[in-house]
Order: C-alpha cells, then sequence, then structure tokens
C-alpha cells in the first residue's frame, strides 16, 4: 500500500464502536483497530478524534439538565472510548498517547499542540479526547480543528453511510451520491456532513474532508491510498 497521505485525522463516531448504539463492541473496535495498525504500518501519521454516541447524548438529559452540564458530560464518556481505542492498539504493538482537552493526567496526558505534533513525528498514534474542552461545540468541530493545527493532509470522516448524499439514502430510495462536494454546497443544501462551525474552519484553512463508510472492508486503506472511495469535500 502506497499512502496518499502523509499525517491524517480519523473522525469517529462513539456508534461506530457501539454495540447496538450503546457501549463498546469489543469486534467492531477490533476491525477499526487493524485498519489504524494497516496505516500505521505503512508510515501513515494518524491523530483520531473519537465521539461518544455510544454512551451520552445530551437528549437524555434535556428535561432536567443544563446544556453545559450535559456537554461536559459527553466530553468525558469521549475519554472512555479514547481509552478502550488506545488500550486496543497498545495490545497491537501501536504505540497511542490519548490527549484530552480537559485535564485528568492521571490518565491522559493534557492537549498540547506541539507535544501531540512531537508524538506524530515519533510515530505515535494520537488520540484526542473531549472535544475542545468547551460545551456547544461538538467532536465535528473539534476534529476540524485538531486537523488544522496538526496540519493534517486530510480529515478522514468514517461514518455509517458510504458518502454524501442529497437526502437521507435510508429514507429515500431515489437519493443520489455525490463524489465531490464543494465547503459552500455542503453549508447551503444542509447536507449534514458536518457542522457548519466545522465546514467553516475547514473551508477557511483548505482542509479536505473524505467521507466514507467506516465498516465497508478495507476502508481506511482504500481511503488513505487514494482509491475511489466515499465522498470529497474540498474547494
Amino acid at each position: 500500500m502506497k499512502p496518499k497521505y502523509k499525517r491524517i485525522l480519523v473522525k469517529l463516531s462513539g456508534e461506530a464502536i457501539g454495540k447496538d448504539g450503546r457501549g463498546i463492541d469489543n469486534e467492531k473496535l477490533e476491525k477499526v483497530v487493524d485498519q489504524i495498525v494497516e496505516l500505521h504500518k505503512a508510515g501513515v501519521e494518524i491523530a483520531i478524534v473519537i465521539g461518544a454516541g455510544n454512551f451520552w447524548r445530551g437528549k437524555y438529559g434535556k428535561d432536567y439538565m443544563e446544556r453545559t452540564t450535559s456537554d461536559y458530560m459527553g466530553m468525558l464518556a469521549t475519554t472512555l472510548n479514547a481509552l478502550a481505542l488506545q488500550d486496543m492498539l497498545e495490545s497491537k504493538n501501536v504505540d497511542t498517547r490519548v490527549m484530552t482537552a480537559i485535564e485528568m493526567k492521571q490518565i491522559a496526558e493534557p492537549y498540547i499542540k506541539r507535544r501531540a505534533t512531537r508524538h506524530l513525528e515519533k510515530g505515535r498514534v494520537v488520540i484526542f479526547g473531549c472535544g475542545i474542552g468547551s460545551p456547544y461545540f461538538t467532536t465535528d468541530s473539534a476534529a476540524a480543528l485538531r486537523a488544522v493545527e496538526m496540519e493534517a493532509d486530510v480529515i478522514l470522516l468514517a461514518k455509517n453511510v458510504d458518502g454524501v448524499y442529497n437526502k437521507d439514502p435510508k429514507k429515500y430510495d431515489d437519493a443520489i451520491r455525490y463524489d465531490k462536494v464543494t465547503y459552500m454546497q455542503s453549508i447551503s443544501e444542509n447536507l449534514g456532513v458536518m457542522d457548519t462551525t466545522a465546514i467553516t474552519l475547514c473551508m477557511e484553512n483548505k482542509t479536505p474532508i473524505l467521507v466514507f463508510a467506516l465498516m465497508e472492508k478495507d476502508s481506511l486503506k482504500k481511503a488513505i491510498s487514494g482509491e475511489k472511495i466515499g465522498t470529497i469535500i474540498e474547494e
């Protein structure tokens, strides 16, 4: 495999490694990890932002809970997924570091840009937890911000669908998949790729986003080698 990209940021949803949308499914997690291991062996520098939809969604506490509290709970839940991902990667002899935007030094390193960059340069996989450390921002925004800070060549947006469609392919049989979408088209047509803050940040910094189905066979390998897969979002 000849990588097209030198440094990448992979955005994973919590649901992608959850069991029926909850907890952690070890089989799903291992399938993801095995692909990451192959990319690592190929010399790709890998950063990861992972969500927490398998553990917590703010709507669960909407009737009694303040938004900021709910968001902080979600940030902490991302750390659960990050630690699980770290341990499985290290069980396969891949040096990994979890860095969090909220300090919890007993279990993870605090996020420092220079230190994260150095970890990547040394060939360690870096997993970013706790979003950006502030409420009202999604893990999409965290992925865009960290990708820009790490000067990643691309964001690999791993989803449960195989690209970007003009409407929900699960509801409409006539949904059309795009091979390429511009940042502005994604926003103006409300295609639901990432939130507007994340898309805008990528647009301003010319960071491309590749959307693809995570569980498709060898999807990460195909994405990194430049094979035709999913939908690319760029200028």
